[in-house]
């Protein structure tokens, strides 16, 4: 038996990199002690794939919704999709969802209009939010302060890169803080700094696999969720923890947050 059960919160499961060798993605994964993992739609299409797969796999549990960078190419009838979506058993959560100022793909307040929908249906649904940013922080708490105004927010900020400041920020509104692959880079020395200030009930950890593959794995393509144990290794050391207790308080505060997970 694995000594420890790690919770990745953010793949793609349903990215087209993994369509050949799911049975193997997943069994690696699960060989790694990863008993858990959220796999996130970015479209109405990609939100159904995650589903199917959650079906597929006990591991796998869905989240759905449009991400920002999809939301210009959001055909008539797509968010209603989501919405029906949402009300299925396997479903932990909404997202991802947020704002990106880095890609050029969706004007502006086209991206607001979504993100103001997925918090929306976050609410009606008591599902948790997946938090997308990029560039654009300042404009991602204004929208969140505003929303907390009809009641306390649920949700995480997906794949971190901010600073101390504004997870603290991020903090106070009551969301979680993940970190993905980032966190390993040689570079990211102030990314790590940030992740060692987190309290330990707020933390999360994930792949965004395909994507950002960990240190010293980050000649791999595709990265998959197996890697996610390099993350942990990494944030349990700059936090002096051992592997084991950060792995299981990890786990802990993943399935307080997305408290449909079995």
């Amino acid at each position: 038996m694995n000594p420890r059960e790690l919770f990745d919160t953010h793949l793609h499961l349903d990215d087209e990199q993994f369509a050949n060798d799911l049975d193997g993605v997943v069994q690696r994964a699960q060989q790694a002690g990863v008993a858990r993992m959220i796999a996130v739609g970015t479209t109405a299409a990609s939100s159904a794939a995650s589903i199917r797969l959650a079906n597929q796999f006990p591991a796998v549990f869905a989240a759905v919704g449009i991400q920002p960078n999809y939301c210009a190419e959001a055909l008539p009838g797509d968010w209603d999709e989501v919405v029906e979506l949402s009300k299925l058993p396997r479903v932990v959560a909404i997202g991802e969802t947020g704002l990106d100022r880095y890609w050029d793909h969706t004007p502006f307040n086209v991206q607001q209009d979504y993100f103001d929908r997925h918090l929306r249906l976050s609410r009606e649904t008591g599902l948790p939010f997946i938090v997308h940013m990029r560039d654009c922080l300042p404009e991602i708490l204004e929208m969140l302060y505003a929303a907390r105004n009809d009641g306390p927010l649920n949700g995480v900020m997906h794949s971190f890169t901010g600073d101390l400041e504004g997870a603290n920020v991020c903090l106070e509104l009551g969301l979680y803080i993940s970190f993905a692959g980032m966190v390993t880079f040689k570079k990211s020395d102030e990314l790590r700094a940030v992740a060692a200030e987190i309290p330990a009930d707020r933390i999360l950890i994930e792949t965004d696999a395909p994507y950002l593959s960990p240190h010293p794995k980050r000649s791999v393509r595709p990265n998959e969720p197996a890697l996610i144990v390099n993350t942990a290794s990494c944030l349990a050391e700059v936090r002096r923890t051992s592997l084991e207790e950060f792995s299981r308080q990890t786990d802990e505060n993943a399935r307080r947050l997305f408290s449909r997970v079995s």
